[in-house]
């Protein structure tokens, strides 16, 4: 009987355990995503307010947030990296990925200055049912 309590309690215990890593590493690339937003910010700051420097290339894009910033993770060993970031001269879009779970995590500024923020995959891990977070 006490086993059979414990293989009950296991059962319920066991899968909240196994989805904390996917929870943590979405976590992760949101702070990925802020600490990018950062940086694009600090190269507006730099630049007379344009983003252009970031460039139009995502690869490039992140090399350069890397250069501004090297806390951000860029690294395929990274379980949460920044995998795109584009700018131009008023706007800017940064993406961070995670990767157990396969969700990106996107912070966009638009040309009149609305920050937004965006996921996907919906309603798994870290991106609620509405997309934004």
């Amino acid at each position: 009987v006490v086993i059979l309590i414990i293989g009950i309690l296991a059962a319920i215990a066991i899968p909240s355990f196994l989805n904390q890593r996917g929870k943590a590493s979405d976590a992760s690339a949101k702070s990925v995503a802020r600490t990018a937003q950062t940086a694009a910010e600090t190269i507006a700051t730099d630049n007379n307010g344009s983003y252009a420097t970031i460039g139009a290339v995502p690869a490039a894009g992140v090399a350069v947030l890397k250069a501004v910033e090297v806390a951000i993770n860029t690294g395929v060993n990274d379980d949460a990296r920044l995998t795109a970031a584009v700018g131009s001269a008023d706007t800017y879009s940064v993406t961070a990925t995670s990767v157990p779970t396969n969700s990106t995590f996107t912070i966009a500024r638009s040309n009149v200055g609305a920050v937004t923020r965006t996921c996907l995959p919906v309603s798994t891990g870290g991106c609620p049912a509405d997309g934004t977070w």
